[in-house]
Formats: structure tokens, sequence, C-alpha cells
């Protein structure tokens, strides 16, 4: 055991020199791509990659602008074991004859799209045109929030969860059964199994009301993992001095067994590679779910950022293979579902929501940048009136029966605090306004030669991610 980690570990040394000093020649960017359920993920790496390659609509990256692109293609990526990102595939299904949005993101893939660059400034005449290799993994975001688990105790975990749902509706079935039983208790496997499917109930019942801290993610995408005793735990109340053939420590065991073979492995093996790193966030959503879920979403925003390590790294550093993410870009999606004159507020929502993950960011050397976006466009503006006065709204086709609609969410607070405020002191709903939310299908596009599909600030994202590499 002790020579094949000695191996490993030198193996992984060779494999990071070696990408180091391919990185000298052409660089590479790995960007990661993650967000919560409903967030979008699938369609934002589609949109970024289609309007790479057909750069019409990205006057905001200063590389297309200026020309400097002269060819972006897809190659296969470097990883031989994580499957592809079926880019084809999904942007058939947005931009085709009856569009339609296509499936989540279920577990990891990646891509590589490469774009040939010529320099600029001063280097401009004296250097022809390079390579520069992106590299997007996309991953769930409930496995993000499973790197929270790796310093924490069961006993640790299972408080803090009991004292999270203690209040929660969806919880009330499992909190009685778990109440029921007593971790002293020898181990029962059934009543065990029973426990553990309350709780994933739990979890999805969660995360469909609008919360965020839905761990451990893996009980929400088992994948082959369904049914094995890794994913056959649950938070217990506490137990002293419990025996070894307890439920308490049965679960104990299966919780350190979950973070050493799960979610530690996604950690080295995928993760802790990423040096560039999207968030993408359903604001909308959660201010939709009322003051509760918009503090749990803005908790959860503040804890991912221990997982990310940011910070900059100096290219001996990256040559060694010590990498951190230097970038990191929070995006509120669906910035679509409102008229243009709202992105303001939704913007100064997500900086309020990220402001104390960025403070740490910045703090340890890593650039950040919140914004709105849509990363495929499915609605146009129009001003409607209303009981004599002009609300501005956008129209769209209804996903749930086709139909075309004009909508209005409400107004969003020109000060961010005032949902903020009253998201941290636990209230029920919202004083002065009722939230809306509503899903429009994709609109039929015809995209002309040399453009990727419409969306909003794609450019501006790029732009902050990629700008100083291209």
């Amino acid at each position: 055991m002790v020579i094949s980690t000695i191996t490993d570990g030198i193996a992984r040394q060779v494999e990071a020199v070696a990408d180091g000093v391919s990185g000298v020649f052409e660089p590479v960017v790995r960007l990661g791509v993650t967000g919560l359920a409903r967030s979008g993920k699938t369609v934002f790496i589609t949109s970024l990659v289609a309007n790479l390659l057909d750069r019409g609509r990205m006057p905001q990256l200063a590389a297309a602008a200026e020309g400097r692109i002269e060819a972006a293609f897809l190659q296969p990526q470097p990883d031989q074991l994580v499957p592809r990102f079926d880019y084809e595939r999904h942007l058939a299904m947005m931009t085709g004859a009856a569009p339609q949005w296509p499936e989540s993101t279920r577990a990891i893939s990646e891509l590589r799209v490469s774009l040939r660059v010529r320099p600029n400034g001063l280097l401009a005449g004296l250097q022809g045109a390079r390579t520069v290799h992106l590299d997007i993994v996309d991953y769930p975001g409930e496995w993000l929030l499973d790197l929270g688990l790796m310093e924490k105790s069961f006993a640790q975990w299972s408080a803090e969860v009991l004292g999270r749902i203690a209040a929660r509706d969806e919880a009330a079935e499992f909190l009685g059964l778990m109440r029921a039983m007593d971790g002293a208790d020898d181990l029962d496997e059934p009543k065990a199994q029973d426990l553990a499917a309350a709780f994933a109930e739990y979890l999805q019942a969660a995360r469909a009301g609008g919360y965020s801290d839905c761990t451990p993610g893996r009980f929400l995408l088992p994948g082959d993992l369904a049914g094995s005793p890794v994913l056959t735990f649950a938070p217990l109340a506490p137990v002293q001095n419990a025996a070894k053939s307890s439920l308490w420590r049965a679960f104990e065991k299966r919780f350190e067994a979950y973070k050493a073979q799960v979610v530690k492995p996604f950690f080295r093996d995928h993760f802790a590679r990423i040096d560039r790193q999207v968030v993408l966030v359903d604001a909308l959503g959660a201010i939709h779910a009322g003051p509760r879920a918009l503090e749990d979403l803005r908790g959860g925003l503040a804890d991912t950022l221990t997982a990310f390590r940011p910070g900059r790294t100096a290219w001996l550093t990256r040559l060694l293979g010590g990498r951190r993410v230097e970038k990191i870009l929070f995006a509120a999606t669906k910035a679509d579902h409102l008229h243009h004159s709202q992105h303001p507020q939704l913007t100064s929502i997500m900086q309020a929501l990220t402001r104390e993950a960025a403070d740490r960011a910045q703090f340890a050397g890593a650039e950040t940048e919140a914004l709105s976006l849509a990363s495929l466009r499915a609605t146009v503006e129009e001003t409607v009136s209303h009981d004599g006065a002009a609300l501005d709204c956008v129209r769209g086709r209804l996903l749930a029966d086709g139909r075309q609609a004009a909508f209005y969410p409400g107004q969003l607070p020109e000060d961010p605090n005032v949902l903020l405020n009253a998201a941290k002191v636990g209230a029920d709903g919202w004083l002065d306004q009722d939230y809306q939310i509503m899903r429009f299908a994709p609109a039929a596009n015809t995209l002309r030669p040399g453009e990727g599909p419409p969306h909003i600030r794609i450019d501006r994202a790029a732009q902050f991610l990629l700008g100083d590499v291209l």
C-alpha cells in the first residue's frame, strides 16, 4: 500500500510537470463550471462554446472584437477517462426547429476548445499566432458542496444538519422517523436503509423548494453508487459512548467512507486541477422561494470558497502542479426573465450575495466578478399597460404549454440589503413584493453564419475568464 501510494504520488508529479512544460508553449486554461440544480450549467457551456466557435455575438471579448482570433475548433479532451461533454447534441436541442432545454448535469464531463490567437501590442509584429487550449470541466454543484464535509466529523455534520432542517416542512417525515430510532441501538440494516431513503427524499424536496444546503450531493445524484453502504447513512441525534455495533457507529463509519472514497477522489482527480471557475446561481429562483432560501444560498456561496483554494500561482508553482483558482465568476443566470432595466438590480443582488465569498478570494489573491447573464436568450422585451401604469415585461414561450405570454416578475429593489436583511432575520416572506418566476422554453432561432446563439453577457463573462490569456 505504501509503495503504491508513493508510486501514485510520483506519477502525479510527473504528469503535473509535463502539463506545465507543455503549457509554456501552448497555454492551457482549465475552466470549471458548476452551479446548483436548474442554474443552467449545460446551457452556459453550450452557448459559450458555440459563441467562441462563431464569434459574431461576442463584441465584449476583446480578442474577438479586434479580430485576433484566427480560428477556434474542438479537439479531444486530454482526460481519457472523463466523458466528453455532448456539445453537438445539446446545441441541436437548443437551436433546432422545436427547441428545448437540454438535460441537467448528472456527472462530470469535459470538452476542449482550442483557439489560434495573434498577439497584440508590441509582440504583434514579432510573433506569429499561438494556440490557447480551453478545457471546460462540467460537474454538478451538489458535488462541490460536498467538499465542505471534508473537515467535519459525523457528529458535527449531524448537529449542523438537524439544526438547519428542524423547522422545514420538507423534513417532517425524516425527522419523525429519526426520532423514533435510538442511535445507541444495534444496527438494523433494513431500518438504516429506510432512514437513509427518507433523508434522500428530504434532500430532493429541499432542493425543489429552493434550498441549497443539500448535502451529501451524491444522495441527489447517486449514479452507480445507488444502494451502496456509502450512501446509506443519515444525520442522527447525538449519542454518548456508542458501542461499535450501534447504528451511530455504523453511520459514522459510512460518513467517513463517503468522504474518503467519494469526495476526496473527486477533489484530487478533477477539482484541484481547475484554475478558473464559474459558479452559476439561480438567484431569481431563490428570491421567488423566499427569504430563508435566499439566506441559505448566501451561506452556501460563502462556504464554497474554502473548496476553491483561491490565489495566484507563479509559473514555477504551476509547473510543479500546485494550482490554485485564479479567477472566480459568480453569475446570476436567467437575466432574460427580467427587462434590461432591472439587470443592474439583479447584478447588485448577486454582488451582495457573494460579498463574503469574494472578500475571501480577493484576500487570497484571486480575482472575482459578479454579473447577471442569460446563456440562451429565450424572451423579448415589451412594455404593457396595467391599471394605468406602464410595466416593463418580457415575452416568451411558456415551457408548460408552449403559449406566448408576457411576464412581469415584480420590481427588484435598488438596495439589495432590502432582501438580504429580511433573509438574515429569517422572515417568512417579503414585506412589499411577491416575486414571481416563470419558466420559458427556448425561442426559435435562425442562426446566421458566423453567429452563435443569442445571449446576454456571455461575451463579458468570457472576457473576464479568458481575456488575459488571449
